[in-house]
């Protein structure tokens, strides 16, 4: 993406009016779609947050998070151009961690 790519946040709601995915996004370079950019953020129903990471030209990138619907953690790991790398930790509801699973393998 170009750096005076115009930035946009888009927000998509739940049925009930609630906001479900908030993210940052450019317009393609040939004008014809939206590609995610920059952070993003989904939202389990009851406002918490179920999933945030980060996008670069339309893949995920960086360190993610997923949560439970009570805010604990649920998921940790890191993405290189939208391919889970590295080692991700998972966590139950009681917040037990669950055996990890190492993508560089």
């Amino acid at each position: 993406m170009s750096p005076e790519a115009d930035l946009n946040i888009a927000e998509i709601p739940y049925e009930s009016g609630a906001i479900k995915f908030r993210y940052a996004r450019v317009l393609s370079p040939d004008k014809t779609r939206w590609v995610r950019h920059g952070l993003f953020v989904a939202y389990h129903e009851n406002g918490t947050v179920a999933s945030e990471g980060q996008y670069v030209d339309g893949k995920e990138d960086g360190l993610w998070r997923d949560f439970h619907p009570d805010g604990r953690p649920a998921a940790e790991g890191r993405y290189r151009e939208g391919q889970e790398v590295g080692v991700w930790r998972f966590w139950n509801l009681d917040g037990t961690e669950e055996p990890g699973t190492n993508y560089d393998n």
